[in-house]
């Protein structure tokens, strides 16, 4: 593999990580707002949300920490050549 083509791959590879950080984004403030519909929805003391909420939640944070630990070793990596 050339340099070039190197440089080319670490791009796309960059590119994918930008789209799996938006997708992310997106499905967190999907789920925000649903968060936002049920409690309105309920308009009680003590709304009812589904357990798995907050674990989808917790994860996409995780996610979108590994995604912004895999773009800055990309980076690194890429600064380095």
């Amino acid at each position: 593999m050339s340099f070039d083509q190197l440089r080319q791959s670490l791009a796309e590879v960059h590119s994918g990580l930008s789209d799996a950080r938006a997708h992310t984004d997106r499905a967190k403030d999907l789920l925000e707002e649903y968060r936002r519909v049920m409690v309105d929805a309920q308009v009680q003391a003590q709304p009812w949300l589904p357990p798995q909420l907050g674990r989808a939640l917790e994860q996409l944070e995780t996610d979108t920490g590994r995604l912004a630990g895999a773009g800055e070793l990309l980076s690194n990596y890429e600064a380095r050549l």
